[in-house]
């Protein structure tokens, strides 16, 4: 089966690239999705039909599924025919995962071996081309039990690939699995900062651009954003942020008078210079465990999360300065052109499309706006999941909404809700798709999955 589709997704994309007289419809390169929620953290992957409907089930539209051992969280990623996904194998076999909407904040107590695995699979087919353990040890923090001990997604450009495992460190290898540095940051204990007994595990994702690697440590003690050299791992800047645990994933912003670092926070929402690390911009009042990343569309950079006495979300001008936060009651200024006090996400990263904003809760909640006014369109709830973590992606007209119960929701884009199909993967599902050449990989708790309109 496996040869079979990989036949046909050659084909197919064949077919796609020479459409409209035999012109390509995208540029070299927008085949690759190649960090958190693709290039930019847009979560878009355009040029291609997507698929509606499947069944895990039944391998309707199933083109392939590869067994991915131990667990993690880390999203697919792809550059070229190559994925690359990590996880966490432990020595004791199948790991406590407890999804749903629930309290408790106590970690898991393992203190089993684990192996913190790089995988690298062919995406035509679904075969494992390489892998390699990059540590073997007891981990160094415990995690969440909703978590894993491979929660950051890697990132590639193409050359390098590059995995954080937090206090694990940081690993570089060649595309064919070469190991060329590694970086040991110390113990990054990203605990609940009111209860720092419950460890829940680091989650922020490395970022590649322009040769340099950025990563994002909020954590417990000297928490701090930092850029280091692609080539040799060797640190450029290391600037200190005063902010408590966070699980956010930077933006790198390319435009205007210089290229910015966005970073989300609960004291320290921000915007660092790439070049230098010097502070550009803050704002406080978030949530105080904040977990989605920043995206930016339309001009703005948009903000989100939801934990504790606050949950905005907030769009913020790029060419913005200096301390922007807001007067109290107000919910624009200069630089802020609008936001809303309460109705952020707790843990996903907002999916802007088109003209609107979509804004997932964690309990299925999900709200449209008008993404430069912030106007809200609409709000429904998504199918009858009980919880959702991933975060959405768009493609071909499409929203696509894992649940941690593991149903996919195929919502149609646009400022009326239509739920166009619920697509059982007949697992658990935490990560956030990728999405390559009109195909979704959806990473479920133990499988990969190629996901083909035929």
């Amino acid at each position: 089966m496996k040869r079979h589709w990989g036949v046909l997704l050659i084909c197919v994309s064949a077919m796609l690239m020479t459409r409209c007289g035999g012109r390509t419809q995208y540029a070299e390169g927008d085949a690759n999705w190649p960090s958190f929620r693709g290039t930019f953290a847009t979560g878009i992957a355009e040029g291609y039909v997507t698929p509606v409907s499947w069944n895990a089930e039944t391998s309707e539209s199933i083109a392939w599924r590869t067994e991915i051992p131990g667990l993690g969280h880390s999203s697919p990623i792809v550059w070229g025919y190559r994925i690359f996904v990590t996880t966490a194998v432990s020595e004791k076999g199948d790991q406590e995962l407890k999804v749903g909407l629930y309290g408790n904040i106590a970690p898991v107590e393992d203190e089993s071996v684990h192996e913190f695995r790089v995988y690298c699979l062919d995406k035509r087919t679904g075969e494992i081309l390489w892998t390699h353990t990059a540590h073997q040890g007891v981990p160094k923090v415990k995690r969440h039990p909703k978590a894993t001990h491979a929660n950051s997604t890697p990132a590639t450009d193409g050359k390098h690939v590059v995995a954080f495992f937090g206090s694990e460190g940081l690993y570089c290898y060649d595309m064919n699995g070469k190991l060329l540095w590694k970086k040991d940051f110390g113990v990054l204990d990203a605990a609940f900062f009111m209860v720092p007994t419950a460890q829940w595990g680091f989650a922020s994702s490395p970022v590649i651009y322009d040769g340099v690697v950025v990563v994002q440590c909020d954590v417990l003690e000297n928490s701090f954003l930092a850029t280091l050299d692609i080539e040799t791992g060797e640190e450029i800047w290391r600037t200190p942020r005063e902010d408590v645990p966070t699980w956010s994933t930077p933006t790198v912003y390319v435009g205007g008078e210089r290229i910015q670092i966005f970073v989300n926070g609960f004291k320290h929402i921000g915007a660092y210079d790439f070049k230098t690390g010097q502070e550009i911009w803050r704002l406080g009042e978030a949530g105080d465990i904040p977990v989605p990343t920043p995206v930016v569309a339309h001009e703005l950079a948009f903000f989100n999360s939801a934990h504790g006495k606050y949950s905005p979300i907030y769009a913020v001008r790029l060419d913005s300065k200096g301390d922007i936060s807001l007067e109290p009651g107000a919910t624009a200024n200069q630089f802020i052109v609008w936001s809303v006090r309460r109705g952020g996400a707790y843990m996903q990263t907002p999916l802007i499309y088109g003209d609107y904003l979509y804004n997932l809760q964690i309990n299925g909640a999900l709200t449209c706006y008008q993404a430069t006014t912030g106007e809200e369109i609409y709000r429904e709830k998504v199918g009858d999941q009980a919880s959702f973590s991933a975060s959405g992606v768009a493609a071909d007209g499409k929203l696509y909404f894992p649940s941690e119960q593991g149903d996919v929701l195929v919502v149609k884009a646009g400022p009326e809700y239509e739920l166009l199909d619920s697509n059982p993967m007949q697992d658990i599902c935490m990560a956030t798709p990728a999405i390559s050449e009109g195909i979704l990989y959806i990473r479920s708790r133990h499988y990969l999955f190629a996901v083909a309109d035929r």
